[in-house]
């Protein structure tokens, strides 16, 4: 019996099944990318979304990240250092 195994049997029958332990690697993951690169998928996956913080985080600035979206990358770039914001920090969010 590992360690986690107590914390993720869930359904209580004393051993940690294939399932709950891909169910367990996807809660303890650090990012959505690596719940999936653990077990192919992030259904379950229970940490901060980077979308989420990214929308947050332009929201804030008054930018609609939906809008940037469809931008081409340089009327982006300008949008994003036009309300203050580095576009580099962005790159990966688009």
């Amino acid at each position: 019996m590992g360690f986690f195994d107590p914390l993720f049997d869930f359904n209580g029958d004393g051993k940690e099944d294939f399932d709950e332990t891909m169910l367990g690697m996807q809660m303890m993951a650090s990012s959505r990318q690596e719940a999936i690169d653990l077990t192919g998928d992030a259904t379950f996956y229970t940490g901060p979304d980077e979308l989420e913080e990214a929308e947050d985080e332009l929201s804030a600035a008054g930018l609609n990240y939906y809008e940037l979206a469809d931008m081409d990358e340089d009327e982006r770039r300008e949008a994003l250092e036009d309300a203050g914001l580095d576009p580099d920090d962005f790159e990966d969010d688009f």
